[in-house]
């Protein structure tokens, strides 16, 4: 397969994880009304955990992968992990804490703005950014703003925690990127999804009146939140990782934040303005803009097949 099919394929694989990531706010939303935040990401992040292992043993046991050769490969994701799953922990709770005053379109909105600080953070490992690369972040920033900001600028407590939610993700994107390519993906995606229930779970413990209170009222909302979210979506971002770069890779992702507004017309039935559709269509052609750059790169590093020898004259 070549480099340039990778990239495809890894491109086609965080679009579908964009969506479900938008369709997530709507059920993070709808637990956020229901439990503590902390409580809600320990145990959706949890159930990602474990369907992961179940996956992991499943695979395991159709390649026959000696017992041994499964400890090694455990053992190597669990400490590059711990950072990952840090950088994890504090952007979905500032996300899930401040849903509670935002809508979830709006909170799709700002939490992209990781796209921005992917490339600026990205400048601190040594990459160069496209040309095409900051054409697509204008017209993303611009597509956000139309979406996001209606009246007057100005940020919401909600808001400012989303912000910093959108930086903890720029962290987790080049943190993966820089961690985790080598490794198992599927060992490494449940390794950090762990770390993230178990600082989250300490967080519920210390922070919440009443810790995992309201998982019966918020059944739905955890089995999307934990299965599909994370269990899949999140998954997919790993997987997807070993063959993108950072700042296309985030460009696509943000995508999330225009099926999140989609999701909460659909779903809450909250409203969206012509302006915010334009910015939509804005942070899309920014997607797409961004893969000239990417894939420009693969063509350039990609080896020229090998000519083959001439024939010998008898």
């Amino acid at each position: 397969m070549t480099g340039l099919s990778r990239t495809a394929r890894a491109n086609a694989l965080l679009v579908f994880a964009a969506v479900l990531w938008g369709l997530a706010f709507t059920a993070q939303r709808l637990g956020a009304e229901r439990m503590g935040a902390y409580t809600f990401s320990s145990v959706r992040f949890a159930m990602g955990a474990v369907l992961l292992v179940i996956i992991i043993q499943i695979v395991d046991g159709v390649r026959h992968t000696p017992s041994a050769q499964r400890r090694a490969a455990t053992r190597a994701v669990l400490v590059p992990a711990l950072p990952i799953g840090v950088a994890l922990t504090v952007a979905v709770n500032l996300q899930q804490v401040g849903l509670v005053t935002v809508t979830a379109s709006d909170a799709g909105f700002v939490t992209g703005l990781y796209l921005v600080f992917v490339p600026l953070l990205g400048l601190f490992w040594g990459r160069r950014v496209h040309w095409s690369m900051a054409i697509a972040v204008v017209l993303a920033v611009t597509g956000l703003y139309l979406i996001a900001v209606t009246g007057t600028l100005t940020l919401k407590p909600g808001d400012l925690l989303l912000l910093g939610c959108a930086l903890a993700f720029a962290v987790q994107i080049l943190l993966i990127d820089h961690l985790g390519t080598h490794l198992d993906p599927l060992r490494f995606a449940s390794a950090q999804f762990g770390w993230c229930a178990v600082f989250s779970g300490v967080l519920a413990l210390w922070r919440e009146p009443a810790p995992f209170q309201g998982m019966g009222e918020s059944v739905w909302p955890l089995l999307y939140g934990g299965l599909i979210s994370v269990g899949i979506a999140y998954t997919l971002q790993v997987v997807a990782q070993r063959d993108a770069q950072p700042t296309p890779a985030a460009l696509i992702m943000a995508l999330e934040a225009v099926f999140g507004a989609v999701g909460g017309v659909l779903l809450l039935h909250e409203s969206l303005p012509l302006r915010g559709w334009v910015g939509a269509a804005l942070m899309l052609i920014g997607s797409l803009t961004a893969q000239i750059g990417s894939i420009k790169n693969e063509m350039r590093t990609t080896p020229a097949p090998a000519a083959s020898p001439a024939p010998s004259l008898p």
